[in-house]
């Protein structure tokens, strides 16, 4: 079964406009199966209080790292949110889970830093206590690609953030994605809210999540393994690569869809809709020595869907 879902947004705990209660409230109205309620440096587990069968909440924090220079001007963040993993990561970790109310940082950089090293200690410090670790949001962080790209323990790469693309116009980051991919990463993606005020930022971004049952575990276990899609709008309904090299993406109807390779300069395609009709499908033949292939989607609206990456190493 599908499931969506949103992975990042505030309450009352931190800087959020409404208390856990009524943005879980809010997002259950709004079709959504589970939420990560990830509050600035505080670890909260509310997946007794308001979680049930229909709708899971799952335990996180977003952690910060941040530069201040000499001025005492606010420079560059790091912000991770780290999501509660699955037992067998929770297990494999050297330190138990964060106790709900626990407080995670902030970690402060005063008149210098070295940015690689201050994500490398704080994703570290998230994957150590169990968790599946994101990184929010590059280009509102102000971020250069030498301070993080390279960071270890991150699983995830926050490619829609809405609530900073309604603040500042500084919500997409595909292009630091495909430079991660282009260099061998192997790195997910997520759309996410990073909602507030659950009003103007939020129901904007979320990610589609394949799995068995509405469990912590069977939903945290598709998301590490990236069983899942990333959209604002668009249903991506197939999407894959057969045993003769065809790549195929189908969704619901669209203006254009789009599979993004690398390996080679000009690799990719993308379909337009002609004659004011939508498609719905996309197939190319990999010629050889593409690296990896993902899919995306833009309906009419210019709403975006996103696969996760597809490697062809072994092609």
């Amino acid at each position: 079964m599908w499931y969506k879902g949103n992975l990042h947004t505030h309450t009352t705990d931190s800087d959020g406009q409404h208390s856990p209660e009524e943005v879980v409230r809010r997002y259950k109205a709004h079709g959504y199966d589970f939420l990560a309620i990830s509050d600035h440096h505080l670890y909260t587990d509310y997946h007794s209080s308001y979680g049930d069968k229909q709708f899971l909440i799952l335990p996180a924090v977003e952690a910060a790292a941040s530069y201040i220079d000499n001025e005492g001007v606010f420079r560059k963040v790091h912000h991770m949110n780290g999501i509660l993993g699955p037992k067998a990561l929770q297990d494999a970790s050297p330190q138990p889970p964060f106790r709900h109310g626990e407080k995670v940082g902030p970690f402060r950089y005063h008149g210098s830093w070295n940015g690689i090293q201050a994500a490398a200690d704080m994703a570290k410090y998230l994957k150590d206590h169990g968790m599946i670790v994101t990184y929010n949001h590059p280009l509102w962080s102000r971020v250069e690609g030498a301070d993080f790209l390279d960071t270890p323990n991150v699983d995830i790469l926050e490619i829609l953030n809405y609530g900073t693309e309604q603040e500042s116009d500084t919500g997409f980051d595909t292009t630091w994605w495909d430079v991660m991919l282009r260099s061998g990463r192997r790195m997910l993606a997520d759309a996410t809210d990073d909602a507030h005020a659950v009003s103007w930022d939020a129901f904007g971004g979320f990610i589609m999540v394949r799995a068995e049952e509405l469990t912590h575990e069977a939903i945290s276990s598709a998301i590490l393994a990236g069983d899942y899609y990333s959209s604002e709008g668009p249903e991506i309904l197939d999407w894959g690569v057969d045993k003769n090299g065809l790549v195929r993406l189908v969704c619901s109807p669209c203006q254009r869809l789009t599979l993004v390779f690398d390996g080679y300069v000009g690799a990719g395609r993308t379909r337009f809709a002609e004659d004011g009709e939508n498609v719905g499908e996309i197939t190319v033949q990999l010629k050889g020595g593409e690296r990896y292939i993902r899919g995306e989607c833009r309906d009419c609206q210019g709403k975006r869907a996103w696969t996760n990456p597809i490697y062809l190493d072994g092609r």
